[in-house]
């Protein structure tokens, strides 16, 4: 990327973990953004030590040697996973039309930002796009050589978007109980059974059982007939998952650290705007459905060293 210069703004995640934080604010720092937005909760008061685990965390984040503006919102009383982070997405498209949003857990390629930005530019007005991801979950499994493909999948793990699509992000969920009531899941999403995986998850959420703030955005995407872009190479390793995550605390998960490879360029565009129903499937299989026992044995076999 000799002749790549990041003019799209970054905004940062952070929480409560200087050493995941430090790791990904570095990848940030190579890409030097003009604008960096820093979103920060803050600590329980059920939890001590944590006031310093987030002063830590900020203070890394604020460590800036580039010409840069820095924009912050920060939260002197925790506002959970939700609250916190649904409030920041909200306030960054504010700020800005566009962003690239790292949480501190999701370590990227150098190569994601620039995928990132020719892409928010290329689909910069076409309101069929909800979202670029910087995540692929196949495990090197494609259907074309194209540099991406299409999908009903909000992966936040790595992220752009625009405001104008940032509108239609609803943390309360307004529109969960006529598409429930409706039956309209079903019908978005083409199989019974999903449905019913996904119908439990959105309704932990609704109702508060499930404090999070990414099923959200699944809602947004499906309810409006949108399309996501995820790279064919994975350019966002994972590396929060353990006991102190608040939803990847299984460290042997398939899905921890897994290995990130360089985005080529020039970018080889799908000619077709058209959902890649075939890798959604495995997408599926692979992440949103209940564990098979294939995956834990293997789980388990990693467990025991085997």
């Amino acid at each position: 990327m000799p002749d790549f210069q990041l003019t799209t703004p970054v905004a940062m995640l952070v929480f409560n973990r200087p050493a995941q934080t430090a790791r990904v604010f570095e990848a940030v720092r190579q890409a030097r953004p003009p604008i960096l937005l820093l979103v920060a909760d803050g600590p329980r008061a059920s939890r001590p030590g944590e006031d310093e685990l987030c002063r830590q965390t900020r203070q890394i984040v604020e460590t800036i040697d580039w010409p840069c503006d820095v924009r912050k919102l920060y939260a002197d009383v925790n506002l959970g996973c939700k609250g916190r982070v649904a409030s920041g997405v909200k306030w960054v498209f504010e700020q800005v039309e566009e962003a690239i949003v790292l949480e501190d857990d999701c370590l990227p390629h150098p190569t994601y930002f620039q995928f990132c930005q020719e892409l928010l530019a290329r689909y910069r007005h076409d309101p069929r796009i909800y979202m670029i991801c910087g995540h692929n979950f196949l495990g090197g499994k494609t259907r074309t050589n194209d540099s991406y493909y299409f999908s009903k999948y909000t992966h936040v793990w790595g992220w752009a978007s625009w405001r104008r699509a940032i509108r239609l992000y609803d943390p309360d969920m307004t529109l969960w109980p006529a598409m429930r009531d409706g039956g309209w899941l079903a019908d978005i999403l083409g199989d019974e059974g999903e449905s019913a995986y996904w119908r439990q998850l959105m309704e932990m959420t609704y109702d508060g059982r499930m404090n999070t703030w990414d099923y959200q955005m699944f809602l947004a995407c499906w309810a409006n007939n949108l399309l996501t872009i995820i790279p064919n190479v994975n350019l966002i390793s994972n590396i929060g998952f353990g006991e102190a995550a608040t939803h990847t605390a299984a460290s042997d998960s398939d899905l921890a650290n897994t290995p990130v490879r360089a985005m080529e360029f020039p970018l080889r565009h799908p000619p077709l705007v058209v959902r890649d129903t075939r890798s959604d499937r495995i997408m599926r299989r692979a992440v949103y459905a209940p564990p098979s026992l294939w995956r834990k044995i293997k789980r388990r076999l990693r467990k025991w060293g085997a």
